[in-house]
């Protein structure tokens, strides 16, 4: 049976844009831009200043709606601009991308994606988390590649808002921890084996250069710290995730922030925030106290959520109800050993207790 491999591919920088007649034009002429409301507007003068020096003619954009749902993607889909351009370009943050990448998949169209935010690896990878309209976890979803090139300008992110890239850190450091636990022992192929390497080191880069480019957001000047920390979130990150089995992919963090979402209080949390606790959970069930340690000391330091408290999870029926959810998970049955209610229970327990 043959193997097929298809990496991300990726511009950065704050010319990024310039790039985009290079590697578009072979698709076709005309362009739906699809996007968030605010992602399209931080982005609308740039972009329409480099489309214009182009061959290519925007037929139409459209703000997706709010949520990775569905919904959005049959909205989408029904345009009728939509199905005639030849290329969908995908403007946003992770849920704006991701609805636009299952709307580009059932089409059948090429896709590039541009994001105005580093918070998660949606841009590059190949899944797509949906929800409902509840913005409760639905399911994934998947194409058979990544976004045919992203175009990754860092200034728009530099000017986005602070605690987009804050997130976004905390969701990165969670892929080298997950893939490395779940294909503990396993016998790797070559695409699972290069997966998990390639994100070997990602945490001590993002515990490196993380506060300074944290400050640069904070400045809304673009630096190299800034530019490392993007290439880990949105280059290492997503690499993984392509190269990966979906179930070596992600763990218990990402399960306990499913396990989140069912609570009322979840959408005033981004996802990066919640899994970060969640990394501390898997090194603290795993006993990786050392590991645990340096982890908690760097996200105390940008002020990610080391207690339930910081996520608004106050009582034990909250901490019931998220259990529930995340023990369904399939993110858990890949695992060196069970996972059981017990450990996970306990593990909340434990990091709850830490000073």
């Amino acid at each position: 049976m043959s193997l097929s491999v298809n990496l991300p591919s990726l511009t950065i920088g704050t010319d990024a844009f310039d790039a985009i007649e290079e590697y578009c034009s072979q698709f076709g002429t005309t362009v739906a831009i699809l996007g968030g409301e605010k992602a399209l507007a931080a982005s609308k003068e740039k972009l329409s200043a480099a489309l214009e020096k182009t061959s290519l003619e925007v037929l139409t954009v459209q703000v997706y709606g709010k949520e990775a749902s569905y919904t959005n993607v049959e909205r989408m889909k029904a345009i009728k601009e939509v199905q005639d351009a030849d290329m969908i370009f995908a403007v946003g943050g992770g849920r704006a991308i991701d609805t636009i990448k299952v709307v580009a998949r059932d089409l059948d169209k090429p896709l590039f994606t541009i994001p105005t935010l580093a918070s998660v690896s949606a841009p590059t990878s190949a899944v797509c988390v949906m929800y409902h309209d509840n913005h409760e976890m639905a399911g994934l979803a998947f194409r058979k590649a990544p976004a045919d090139h992203t175009f990754i300008d860092t200034q728009i992110i530099a000017e986005a808002p602070y605690e987009y890239l804050w997130a976004g850190i905390g969701d990165c450091m969670s892929k080298e921890v997950e893939t490395s636990f779940s294909s503990r022992g396993r016998d790797l192929s070559f695409e699972n084996r290069l997966g998990v390497n390639v994100v070997k080191g990602t945490n001590d880069k993002l515990m490196e250069a993380g506060a300074k480019a944290l400050e640069a957001v904070k400045n809304k000047e673009a630096n190299a710290a800034l530019e490392e920390v993007i290439l880990e979130i949105i280059g290492a990150s997503a690499y993984a995730s392509v190269l990966v089995d979906n179930d070596i992919n992600s763990n218990m963090a990402h399960a306990y922030y499913y396990g989140y979402t069912v609570l009322p209080q979840a959408h005033e949390h981004l996802h990066g925030e919640v899994v970060s606790y969640g990394i501390l959970l898997l090194l603290t069930m795993d006993e990786q106290f050392e590991y645990r340690d340096r982890m908690k000391a760097f996200m105390e330091s940008i002020k990610l959520p080391t207690k339930l408290a910081d996520q608004g999870v106050t009582t034990q029926e909250e901490i019931d109800k998220l259990v529930d959810k995340a023990m369904t998970m399939d993110d858990l049955t890949f695992s060196p050993y069970e996972i059981t209610r017990e450990k996970f229970e306990q593990a909340i327990k434990d990091v709850e207790a830490l000073a």
